[in-house]
């Protein structure tokens, strides 16, 4: 018996859902159908109006800050739908007109057609892993901007400190600064409570970070990333968070890509004009590669607490980890000498660390669920 299929845009928003559906066939109808409350309970009730018996539904939506949720009770109610990557949704340049509606109507065309991206969708327990990892680098934001807060009240008011900042001896040297307004010592308090709340919320979620490791199905990737130079358990661990499954990537530069680590191109003809990194996909994943990029500039050498972290890893992977840093510590230094700006070294260094990330996690492999 054969099925009707029937292709269902949702444009998604905190409160409402609009609603279209395109039939089968490349002239099939595309209509709308209408907004509905975003609940699950109207959700359910909309997959009983246009499903049934024969009728076979393709639903997608919008990546956006509703989450996974819409995703996961339409699977589980049995039918198909995908989060499509929004930067990636065709558009007409003469298009100028939006709406709710609109775009639905848009969407349920664009998947019928086969030109949307999905992303990828991590379960419950992985999204709670991100959303830790997150909070910890928003405390890092956090911290960085108090620091810049404290560092600028005291630069107005004159006073340097010409040694390494936010150590003992520097909290010290705070605590000594006389200022002749008393205004001023309640300022400086504050700054420093301020400076010592994010530092200790960053250090409350780091902890938090690897308790949870021991109980997540990906901690084995994260334990063999570990093997490589400049990356450490929380660097490890937000790359593999937010990058989720790295095996369904079939080849290294698709991660790279991914990552928007490969520069941008604009040619024509016989003209060629390469540009930039396109800085498409994941930033986070992106920044903690550029970050362990840094430590590359030195030579190649395994420290105590590189060897510590690779005890327990197979040889193989223990293996990959020497020839990246053979490699990178080697093409460090000839991209330097050859007069390259120090960012765009690290950034290439950072493109190339991201293969030998690919190479780990295959070899790990996806722990099976």
């Amino acid at each position: 018996m054969s099925k009707t299929v029937k292709y269902v845009g949702l444009d998604v928003h905190k409160n409402t859902i609009a609603v279209a559906v395109a039939e089968d066939g490349k002239r099939g109808e595309v209509r709308e159908h209408g907004e509905i409350a975003n609940t699950p309970t109207a959700l359910t009730k909309l997959l009983g109006k246009l499903g049934g018996p024969g009728i076979e539904l393709h639903i997608c939506y919008e990546a956006g800050p509703c989450g996974y949720g819409i995703q996961r009770q339409v699977a589980a109610a049995h039918h198909s739908c995908v989060v499509v990557a929004p930067s990636l949704i065709p558009s007409r340049p003469g298009d100028r007109i939006k709406t709710d509606r609109r775009d639905a109507v848009k969407l349920a065309r664009l998947h019928r057609a086969g030109e949307l991206t999905p992303v990828w969708v991590p379960d419950s327990a992985h999204e709670a892993m991100r959303d830790l990892v997150r909070a910890r680098l928003a405390a890092v934001r956090s911290l960085r901007h108090a620091r810049q807060q404290l560092s600028g009240f005291l630069l107005r008011h004159g006073h340097h400190y010409h040694r390494p900042a936010w150590t003992q001896m520097h909290r010290r040297w705070l605590s000594g600064l006389r200022f002749a307004e008393d205004a001023h010592h309640i300022v400086l308090e504050d700054c420093i409570a301020t400076v010592d709340a994010a530092k200790e919320r960053r250090d409350r979620l780091t902890v938090q970070i690897e308790k949870r490791l021991v109980d997540w199905t990906l901690a084995p990737v994260v334990e063999a990333l570990q093997a490589l130079r400049g990356m450490a358990m929380v660097a490890a661990a937000t790359i593999v968070a937010e990058l989720g499954d790295i095996s369904r990537f079939s080849k290294a530069e698709q991660l790279m890509s991914y990552l928007g680590l490969v520069p941008s191109e604009n040619s024509s003809g016989k003209r060629r004009r390469q540009g930039g990194i396109t800085k498409a996909g994941n930033g986070a994943a992106r920044r903690m590669l550029v970050e362990a990029a840094w430590s590359y500039r030195f030579p190649a050498r395994i420290s105590r607490e590189q060897l510590l972290r690779q005890e327990q890893l197979a040889a193989p992977i223990r293996a990959i980890a020497w020839k990246a840093q053979e490699r990178l510590c080697l093409q460090y230094r000839k991209l330097s000498r050859a007069g390259k700006p120090i960012t765009t070294v690290t950034t290439a260094i950072a493109r190339q660390l991201a293969g030998f990330v690919w190479a780990i996690a295959h070899e790990v492999g996806m722990p099976k669920a």
